[in-house]
């Protein structure tokens, strides 16, 4: 059995707001670990009859918590991020990535490298864009902190991307009724589609913006 494994067996017999808290700060921490295990078994867990939390009490799970909770801890592993990169400096950060233990972390100077050359085309919107990208998410708090974005933009942003993004995991637990299987499928391609409609709504409002505008003159 993989620490994964364990972990996700670990976290199905402590399954509580805390358990959900703590994970998903180490899912957007620079420790790979996998939202997808973590807020759609819960969501799912919370919309059956007999959902109780083992633990803590006998009361049940519900599902905003899961998405605020879930959220807290995404915020909390993008903060250590952001900290330890204004902290560190860019040469101890790419060092660390480069080295045994930040492969061990799935890290590598290369993705630190596409992690920042993102967050210079997209600007401080990558913190929210980011959060929806395979490879990006974990990552792009690292040069937010190294560019010394804005704090309170960045807590904005982290938590703007972090609370839409639960909401579709949430929504896979519901709708896949908890098979992991389908969840790793399909969640890529709700990042895409999630992504084609902020696009698409930006800009229909940039072209009502200069529509609008355009009559003035």
């Amino acid at each position: 059995m993989s620490l994964i494994d364990k972990i996700i067996a670990w976290y199905s017999a402590h399954m509580n707001y805390a358990s959900i808290t703590a994970l998903m700060a180490v899912e957007s921490s620079f420790i790979p670990f996998p939202s997808e295990v973590v807020i759609p078994p819960a969501a799912f867990v919370a919309g059956q009859p007999e959902s109780v939390l083992c633990v803590t009490g006998n009361y049940p799970l519900d599902v905003l918590f899961i998405i605020l909770f879930g959220t807290l801890g995404a915020m909390i592993g993008a903060i250590i991020n952001y900290g330890l990169s204004v902290w560190l400096g860019r040469l101890i950060i790419y060092k660390f990535a480069d080295s045994k233990l930040g492969h061990m972390c799935l890290l590598s100077s290369e993705k630190l490298e596409r992690a920042e050359a993102y967050f210079r085309e997209k600007g401080n919107i990558s913190t929210f864009v980011g959060r929806f990208i395979p490879g990006i998410r974990q990552l792009i708090s690292i040069p937010a902190g190294l560019s010394r974005m804005h704090f309170g933009a960045f807590l904005w942003w982290t938590f703007l991307g972090a609370f839409i993004w639960n909401c579709v995991l949430a929504l896979l637990g519901y709708v896949a009724a908890g098979q992991m299987s389908l969840i790793k499928e399909y969640s890529h391609e709700l990042s895409v589609a999630i992504l084609l409609l902020l696009g698409a709504a930006v800009l229909f409002y940039a072209v009502k913006y200069l529509i609008a505008l355009a009559k003035r003159k």
